[in-house]
């Protein structure tokens, strides 16, 4: 292996380094929130350091090498589409820091209703996180454009989530704070699956060259 190839294993490793702590911040961001757990939201918000390490020393790693190999073609479009994941990821670990740090608020108090849809949303969003990194590192086009269009779920679920919240803010008052909240950790939720989204384009480029962003509905 010459030294080009190991430094392109390692930004693969350093990825799926940050991939994998991002996941698994989200994942345990909403089981925290699904059981009441604020010990495990705790431990989210502190591991969310790690992930701005990574992010750094990702960053560092694909400027000295488009520096040092002026990679061409799909090898640059893969250094580039790293530098715009990197980007995504971190903002995801922000919004899980975020919803954890609602779910230590939310424990504060009781439950403000059964979740039926909210487990369904961040389900769905955690698996189109996971399988936008696995097309990235397996430069899948195909799978791209599919989870593209599953965004359309997490908004449909934004939508009907929000209107239950605001007609039980009007039936519970006194109760609005946490309401709120919830409102907030779905829009966190909705943003991710965005971020996803965002990724897919981005591989889209990478195996293509042709930039999708603003026209996915033409790859219908």
């Amino acid at each position: 292996m010459d030294k080009v190839d190991k430094e392109y294993l390692q930004l693969k490793t350093l990825l799926a380094s940050m991939c994998q702590e991002v996941t698994s911040m989200l994942q345990d961001s909403t089981t925290a929130l699904f059981s009441r757990d604020s010990e495990l939201a705790q431990s989210v918000i502190a591991r969310d350091d790690n992930v701005d390490r990574l992010d750094t020393c990702i960053d560092e790693h694909c400027l000295k090498m488009l520096a040092l190999y002026e990679p061409k073609a799909i090898d640059l479009r893969f250094v580039v589409t790293a530098l715009r994941i990197i980007v995504d990821l971190e903002r995801v670990g922000d919004h899980c820091t975020n919803i954890a740090k609602e779910v230590i608020a939310l424990n504060q108090a009781p439950p403000v209703k059964p979740y039926i849809d909210l487990p369904k949303m961040a389900e769905h969003t955690i698996a189109m996180i996971e399988d936008a990194i696995t097309a990235y590192f397996n430069k899948d086009l195909a799978a791209a454009v599919e989870i593209i269009k599953r965004d359309d779920v997490v908004d449909q679920y934004d939508s009907k989530i929000n209107k239950e919240l605001i007609g039980y803010m009007n039936q519970e008052l006194g109760n609005e704070r946490n309401v709120v909240s919830l409102m907030f950790i779905t829009r966190s939720i909705e943003r991710i699956a965005d971020y996803a989204t965002n990724i897919c384009e981005m591989i889209y480029f990478m195996v293509s060259g042709e930039v999708i962003r603003h026209r996915t509905r033409s790859l219908e």
